[in-house]
């Protein structure tokens, strides 16, 4: 399985401590770094995904848990009757990010912010995020990478104007978070709250 290019240098810094403890004959400390190591390479693991084919598919930006399908917050860009689907990602989570459909991107927006955890539903205003807005013809979808309590490092390896592909990797967030994707009115939502998701496998929406 391939790793993101962003894990090595986490990666081999401690893999590397960790033979020199053992180097060292400190072998439970050196035992523990290197077991955190392994477990690095674990989380940034960026595995192959098949995308579903078929017209007007929203798929999912991120792996992990639904924690909330309901209205967008009032005033939200995308108008009134928008819809917020919003996943949790754990440690033990695949942590990279996709396009949730194919187009062009509108707008890429970075804010600053808290870093409360990222189950709680206050973290989708407050949390340190990056919006990004995707267009399709006539139609705006926008998801959020926002950061939880561990992760303070938002990469996003796309910039406005680029053309993606349903499904394509766009970036990533480092050690624990929450994705938003918000939703246009007309659009049929195929999730539920507990529902699991894989990115850019599992079909979250439908356009009609």
């Amino acid at each position: 399985m391939s790793i993101a290019r962003e894990g090595w240098p986490y990666i081999l810094g401690l893999v590397g401590l960790g033979g020199l403890l053992l180097a060292f004959r400190l072998t439970p400390a050196g035992a523990v770094v290197l077991a955190l190591g392994v477990f690095t390479a674990f989380f940034f693991r960026d595995p192959e995904r098949a995308i579903p084919d078929g017209p007007g598919l929203v798929v999912s930006p991120a792996d992990g848990k639904i924690v909330k399908v309901g209205p967008a917050p009032e005033g939200h860009p995308l108008g009134p009757g928008t819809t917020q689907v919003s996943i949790f990602l754990s440690v033990f989570d695949v942590h990279i990010n996709r396009a949730p459909i194919a187009g062009r991107i509108e707008k890429v927006e970075y804010t600053k912010g808290d870093f409360l955890p990222a189950f709680d539903d206050k973290a989708s205003l407050r949390n340190e995020q990056n919006a990004i807005t995707l267009v399709d013809g006539e139609e705006r979808l926008m998801f959020k990478q926002i950061a939880g309590l561990i992760a303070r490092r938002i990469v996003f390896r796309k910039r406005p104007q680029d053309m993606v592909a349903r499904g394509e990797r766009v970036g990533l967030i480092k050690f624990g978070s929450r994705t938003d994707i918000f939703l246009a009115p007309g659009v049929e939502i195929a999730v539920k709250v507990g529902d699991r998701v894989s990115g850019g496998s599992s079909v979250i929406g439908r356009r009609r």
